[in-house]
């Protein structure tokens, strides 16, 4: 009688909590270990429920009961969430390119292709938007974190009222992940010292596998497993991130659904791949290059491009191709050493962006294998903004370079032509391929106003639910519309507060409705989008936008740009007829014209995009908080490693003092006593490891000017006993990238002089750290003073001080940098 009571009763909660109008679904008895409830999502986290049992004296005349398990809504799919890095339109074969990418080509087939599917031109700024469904200012990331500001839209802060997909996911039952790159953690808090609430693990994500920042050596990379740096490429030759992020990513899968098969997963799968440096392995090199794709150049390559588009049926048929533009070089202007340069950029780079799709492919394959697949929601995103221009007109071996305004000539880049891709190279290719990948569109990466900057190819499956397999979509949408279409197919609500703080609207709309075939025409559910970075900006409305000219290119580092507000023209297109933004309308059209710039003013008002900035020397040295900030004297003894930059002592554009009290133990000692950066560009302090027993144990600074120049400072080897080390380095004026001069000493006497041209005037190697004891990442040293990674200090470090002197900033701010690169360029140094 009990027992057909209590069915009575579950079955009872079943029929009421799947009424039409409820949300709640409760599974099970209520109170038992194995009872479920869904929640109305409007608090997160929901509220503790009330205990149910029945408390007495006596356990024995008591009821136990247990509060349900949360689970997302029955039949909620799983999701699988990808987005690649700095991948133009045209570049996958999905999209008409010439670059095979198979998995694209998978979910394309299996479900549908957008081919009017938008980024906000720059990388952080587009994933801030993607895991929040909110714009990039409005969530604080109008910029990368590493030139945020001041202001709410520039801060790169997003706000605890703007909850990201990985919360809501999560306290809805869902198991949440996130593999690759964060872009979205502010450099300022990215130290072991936290906070850790803008970290992934404090924005919803339970697990983290990947690094902090905008990018990464494949070889030797910035890497954490949530928020703890692991170094596993250490004794591994031949280790690549694009494979082990692949292989964590399968085995926490694999995890979750021997662990909890029922459980919901949401991976948020991001790859560093292909955003400099291009780092595939020998074999995808090998085999790309053996496909001999570009030998005919860039300009023949977009008219492949554009041709294949138009077969595939992923530009209209009337689309017009636009103009090769004059500032870049015709493909048959070239000379031979160019064009063999230049191909073995884009080899290399082709070679990055297959081997990161047949990586991806891999995961999705993993999916299917544990039986998955039929109720995964699959996004793939190709690209979080345009092909990247940052690479230079030559392209470089070393990406560090050209952002601290120094340009490598062709021929000096051949001395890495056989290493282009390894890890003696930090790669990028030539500008002129970056605009060929983003075909038939003009612009590039960062620039906001044209398609070639912000159009991306995105492909979305979800078997049983999107029937038109293999069709195309056409309507307008944004990277912000991603979040409301995750939770429309997972019947959950955005909610209206989290950890008790209200939260800001939702502004993207879900793409849902698309997915059934006949509304495979539909007017889109999105008429209106702003674009902007760096001033360049843009806004569409109901087939319409109109968009500034740029004034600068994107590769170079220029100071005088003109005033943000009145120094632009802007232009205008009827995108219903001229797809690809061909066709300039503004002489013809002023009235159209100013009402679209009147709704570009409305809508940056509404979402933080005041004040327009269009400055980038002036962000990258702009002060920040950190853990470093106001900071002249700092003090270290024993081990630390993996300080990012941003929390160590910068050297950049001052005068400063190292001093090292060492023990040194019988029989010598070597090893590295202070580094921040590597091979690319850094410095170290440390003794000397020798040859054969020759020359250890000598007090060395070592200064490396981009992997273009070293210098070194060199004391007599230290006897056993205490000994202090002082390195003092007096800067040459003010200017960008000024010289000066260093004095190396040792218990109070000078035992080197010397005096160098140039300085690094903006960063050092990014995705390397300030490390005490040892080196983390790559070596500073060449040939000269070589040692391996981690090269420990095998004496003590009793006392490691860095004093600092003022910041010296220069009032003709890129005049000495321009003269000092064109110096450089031009091997007179």
């Amino acid at each position: 009688m009990r027992t057909s009571a209590l069915a009575a009763s579950v079955l009872t909660l079943l029929i009421l909590a799947t009424a039409p109008g409820m949300a709640q679904q409760v599974i099970g008895v209520p109170g038992s270990p194995s009872a479920t409830t869904t929640i109305d999502g409007k608090q997160l986290p929901p509220p503790d429920p009330k205990f149910g049992g029945v408390i007495k004296e006596k356990a024995t005349e008591s009821k136990p009961w247990w509060p349900p398990t949360i689970v997302p809504p029955k039949g909620a799919p799983n999701v699988l969430l990808i987005m690649t890095d700095d991948v133009g339109f045209s570049a996958p074969s999905t999209f008409g390119g010439v670059i095979p990418t198979p998995a694209l080509d998978r979910i394309a087939k299996s479900g549908l292709r957008y081919t009017q599917f938008h980024s906000t031109a720059l990388c952080s700024p587009t994933r801030a938007a993607l895991i929040t469904g909110r714009n990039h200012h409005s969530v604080g990331f109008g910029v990368v974190s590493e030139i945020a500001t001041g202001f709410p839209g520039y801060d790169s802060i997003i706000e605890k009222s703007k909850g990201t997909i990985g919360e809501i996911l999560k306290e809805n039952g869902y198991a949440t992940s996130w593999f690759g790159k964060d872009h979205n953690t502010p450099a300022f808090v990215a130290s072991q010292a936290g906070p850790f609430d803008q970290w992934p693990t404090g924005m919803g994500f339970e697990y983290f596998y990947g690094f902090i920042g905008g990018d990464t050596s494949q070889w030797q990379p910035n890497l954490f497993r949530n928020t703890t740096a692991i170094y596993p490429y250490v004794d591994q030759p031949g280790w690549n991130l694009t494979t082990a992020m692949a292989d964590d990513a399968i085995a926490h899968m694999k995890m979750l659904n021997e662990v909890d098969p029922k459980k919901p997963f949401f991976v948020y799968y991001v790859p560093g791949g292909t955003h400099a440096p291009h780092h595939p392995t020998p074999e995808w090199i090998k085999k790309i290059s053996g496909m001999h794709l570009f030998d005919q150049g860039w300009n023949k390559l977009r008219e492949t491009i554009f041709a294949n588009q138009k077969k595939l049926g992923v530009i209209p048929q009337d689309a017009q191709l636009t103009p090769w533009p004059k500032d870049l070089p015709e493909w048959d202007s070239l000379g031979w050493e160019e064009k063999k340069l230049f191909t073995r950029q884009v080899d290399v780079y082709a070679a990055y962006l297959a081997y990161t799709d047949h990586e991806i492919g891999r995961v999705i394959q993993a999916v299917e294998d544990m039986g998955k697949l039929d109720n995964t929601l699959i996004i793939y995103i190709s690209g979080d903004n345009g092909a990247s221009a940052e690479g230079t007109l030559n392209g470089t071996p070393n990406e560090v370079a050209p952002l601290n305004g120094v340009v490598l000539p062709v021929k000096d880049q051949f001395l890495f032509y056989e290493a282009w891709g390894s890890d003696q190279t930090y790669p990028h290719m030539a500008v002129e391929w970056a605009w060929a990948f983003d075909a038939p569109f003009q612009w590039v990466k960062q620039i906001a106003s044209h398609f070639g900057g912000t159009r991306q190819g995105m492909t979305i499956s979800w078997p049983g639910h999107i029937k038109d397999v293999g069709g195309i979509r056409t309507q307008f949408h944004h990277v912000i519309d991603i979040v409301p279409t995750i939770l429309e197919a997972a019947g959950i609500a955005a909610p209206d507060a989290i950890n008790g703080i209200k939260q800001d609207p939702i502004e993207g709309v879900s793409m849902a409705y698309t997915w059934d075939k006949t509304n495979a025409n539909a007017p889109s559910k999105r008429d209106t989008q702003y674009f902007e970075i760096l001033g360049n900006r843009a806004i569409y409305h109901d087939g319409w936008i109109a968009a500034t000219t740029p004034v600068t290119f994107p590769w170079h580092m220029t100071p005088n740009v003109p005033d943000v507000i009145t120094g632009y023209n802007w232009e205008l297109y009827n995108i219903k007829s001229d797809y690809t933004e061909n066709n300039d309308l503004a002489a013809k059209m002023p009235d159209k014209l100013k009402e679209m710039q009147n709704l570009f003013v409305a809508e940056a008002k509404k979402y933080n995009v005041l004040p327009l900035d269009n400055s980038t020397i002036t962000r990258i040295i702009t002060p920040r908080p950190s853990t470093a900030a106001g900071r002249t004297t700092f003090t270290y003894s024993g081990e630390l490693s993996g300080v990012p930059p941003g929390s160590a002592p910068s050297i950049i554009q001052r005068s400063y003092t190292i001093t090292a009290e060492v023990e040194i133990p019988e029989g010598g000692a070597e090893g590295m006593i202070v580094t921040e950066g590597g091979r690319f560009a850094g410095y170290g302090l440390f003794l000397s490891k020798g040859e054969l027993g020759i020359g250890r144990g000598k007090p060395v600074f070592l200064y490396d000017f981009l992997d273009v120049k070293r210098t070194a400072w060199e004391g007599p080897e230290l006897k056993p006993g205490k000994h202090t080390i002082t390195f003092d380095f007096k800067l040459d004026g003010s200017a960008f990238g000024a010289g000066g001069t260093g004095i190396l000493s040792v218990d109070g006497k000078e035992v080197d002089k010397k005096s160098m041209e140039h300085t690094v005037p903006f960063i050092f190697q990014w995705d390397e750290t300030f490390d005490v004891g040892l080196d983390t990442g790559t070596p500073v040293s060449l040939v000269e003073y070589h040692y391996d990674c981690p090269f420990r200090f095998t004496g003590k470090i009793d006392k490691l001080t860095y004093q600092l002197g003022p910041v010296q900033m220069p009032q003709e701010s890129q005049q000495a940098l321009q003269k000092a690169a064109e110096r450089i360029a031009q091997g007179k140094d």
